[in-house]
């Protein structure tokens, strides 16, 4: 007969034995660390994106953080920060999308036909638009979810497809002015009310509505992790985040506050934020589409239905890229041939500065809106301070450049 097995044997604790305790809290030191290392990427970011701002603030004398100027990061960067949610999705997914500039061009350019040569009232002309946009992604997605040709194939055939049905559409010309209401998507504010306290009020308002969202959140998503026995940092520190968070959101909400309030555009940003912010963190969808891209073959195992996973992803590209064509189109006032060039590595130089990874599964939404306000400062700035468009294509190259270098850097280090 073999040995009796027992219960210490196996592994368990026998009845009686008192629990081991549990080991002695970690330093506050030690705990910095371990959030450093585990959000490395976002974290950089955001360090390299307040060190940017300081350095143009210097460099300007202030002038990149005047109120007008601050609305103007926004509006000029609003089409690039809606197609660097969808890229950053496509890219968490493991695949790329080379077409979203071209198709940008295209929706606005189709829109343009509508409402300046054939009448169409700008709602209907802007939902038409989007419509293009669904199409054209179920079109791409269906090539490369269900017949396996590989994204970057797909979705370079459809770049020269949708620049050449722009070309088509507007030749060499540009169709404008629209209407006034389709003008104030891309450079509309929100309206003035109640009594004159040399502030936008309805910016007031929203900005303490956000500010105590976002406590909150920290709150319970504290408790949370508490209730699961997870690690969280020093109650102190704690503190000291929130009060960080706060000056942000209150230092942004006077800056917006005391020129025009908010863009209209911000608000479509912001919606976008929290709505696939919350579909990629707590949705069924977004934990596959995180499964999908970091493995594959290990997704379809647990039951992740990869090629209808890849045709949604697509799809929701199509309608973010035609959302960006809109948005630029009614910035520029005008349809115009040119529109979207380059958009696509702009997109991708984004998402890939915000903490996605090369090799797919990597990202957040909110890292691609910080990737591409490191872009947008960075162009904002150097046209500031009189660097030419020559050397600022040379720097954000450098950018782009160093932060998948550290992507690569960090992978081996941790495998290591």
């Amino acid at each position: 007969m073999g040995p009796v097995t027992t219960a210490t044997s196996r592994g368990d604790t026998p009845k009686g034995t008192p629990p081991t305790p549990r080991p002695a809290g970690r330093g506050t030191a030690e705990l910095l660390l371990d959030a450093a290392r585990r959000n490395m990427r976002q974290y950089g970011m955001l360090v390299a994106l307040a060190l940017i701002v300081i350095l143009f603030q210097i460099w300007t004398d202030g002038v990149l953080l005047k109120p007008n100027n601050v609305t103007n990061l926004v509006l000029q960067n609003s089409y690039i920060l809606v197609l660097a949610i969808g890229m950053m999705i496509v890219i968490i997914a493991g695949h790329i999308d080379l077409s979203v500039g071209s198709l940008a061009a295209f929706v606005s350019a189709a829109c343009a036909v509508m409402m300046v040569e054939h009448d169409v009232p700008w709602v209907l002309a802007l939902a038409i638009g989007l419509v293009i946009g669904a199409i054209a992604g179920a079109w791409q997605g269906f090539w490369i979810a269900y017949l396996g040709i590989p994204s970057f194939i797909v979705t370079l055939a459809g770049m020269l497809l949708f620049r050449g049905g722009t070309q088509i559409f507007l030749g060499s010309r540009s169709l404008g002015p629209f209407p006034e209401g389709f003008q104030k998507i891309a450079t509309g504010y929100l309206p003035e009310v109640g009594p004159n306290t040399n502030y936008h009020n309805i910016t007031l308002l929203l900005g303490l509505a956000l500010l105590a969202f976002a406590l909150v959140q920290e709150v319970r998503d504290r408790r949370r992790q508490k209730a699961y026995d997870l690690e969280v940092l020093p109650r102190n520190l704690f503190l000291a985040k929130c009060v960080a968070l706060a000056a942000a959101v209150l230092a942004f909400t006077m800056t917006l506050a005391s020129y025009r309030g908010v863009p209209v555009v911000l608000l479509l940003l912001a919606a976008l934020l929290l709505g696939f912010g919350y579909v990629m963190r707590n949705a069924v969808v977004g934990r596959h589409v995180y499964a999908l891209g970091g493995n594959q073959a290990a997704a379809k195992l647990s039951g992740v239905k990869d090629k209808r996973v890849t045709f949604l992803v697509f799809v929701n590209m199509g309608v973010l890229a035609a959302l960006a064509g809109v948005v630029y189109a009614a910035r520029l006032n005008a349809g115009v041939p040119q529109a979207g060039i380059n958009f696509e590595l702009e997109a991708i130089a984004a998402a890939f500065i915000g903490g996605a990874s090369m090799s797919g599964g990597v990202g957040t939404v909110f890292g691609a809106i910080i990737g591409g306000l490191v872009l947008g400062v960075l162009n904002n700035g150097m046209s500031l301070v009189g660097i030419g468009t020559d050397y600022q294509q040379v720097i954000k190259g450098l950018v782009l450049l160093a932060a998948v270098g550290f992507d690569v850097w960090n992978k081996r280090r941790v495998g290591a």
